[in-house]
């Protein structure tokens, strides 16, 4: 989708810059309709993703974090799984783009942990 495509070069540059210092990783969970469009899709990126294959999980998170549009880009506590932001891609793209707030606590009131993963 154009906004995907307009937003993955700036999670790109956030996290090449920002990942190591602020101590977390991304899950890549794609909405494509095939396996040739997402593997053309995720060969830029450099972080993990669920297989394609694994359409039953994205379906499931999906619907636990009641993912309504794409993209959509939400900040996990790593060690407990609590949601600490469930906008992370308005902060990076448009409110917070150098992460000076990050870990962005905001419509929960989950704690961040040592470590942090970007669904």
């Amino acid at each position: 989708c154009p906004p995907c495509r307009g937003f993955t070069p700036i999670l790109i540059d956030f996290y090449n810059k920002h990942s190591e210092d602020k101590n977390f990783e991304i899950i890549f969970i794609s909405s494509d309709n095939d396996e040739e469009s997402f593997n053309d899709y995720y060969k830029d990126m450099s972080w993990w993703k669920l297989d394609y294959k694994e359409r039953d999980k994205r379906n499931e998170l999906a619907s636990l974090c009641k993912i309504s549009g794409i993209p959509n880009l939400i900040l996990l506590d790593g060690d407990s799984g609590e949601i600490i932001c469930n906008n992370a891609r308005e902060q990076i793209q448009f409110q917070d783009k150098n992460g000076e707030n990050f870990p962005w606590k905001g419509e929960t009131k989950a704690k961040a942990s040592k470590s942090c993963i970007l669904l």
